[in-house]
């Protein structure tokens, strides 16, 4: 899965917990506190969200991402 394939799911998934943010907008480097406002229980609903499009659950212990591409590089090293 390459990349752009994960930022473009990342983006359907902010698109529902964050729908009046700008999907044209979001980049890799846009930083999801910041940026886009994620606070912790929209980061809890990302995960979750996350971890069902692409089929992986987050481990426990894993820090917080401060980018979504940390997020996409995140998902790329688990899904391969």
């Amino acid at each position: 899965m390459s990349r752009e394939e994960i930022l473009a799911g990342l983006k359907e998934v902010l698109a529902v917990i964050r729908p009046k943010a700008d999907q044209s907008a979001i980049t890799y480097d846009t930083k999801l506190v910041s940026d886009l406002g994620i606070d912790s229980l929209s980061m809890m609903f990302l995960s979750l969200a996350t971890e069902e499009k692409f089929g992986f659950q987050f481990p426990a212990d894993q820090p917080p991402f401060e980018t979504v591409g940390q997020v996409c590089d995140y998902v790329q090293k688990v899904k391969g």
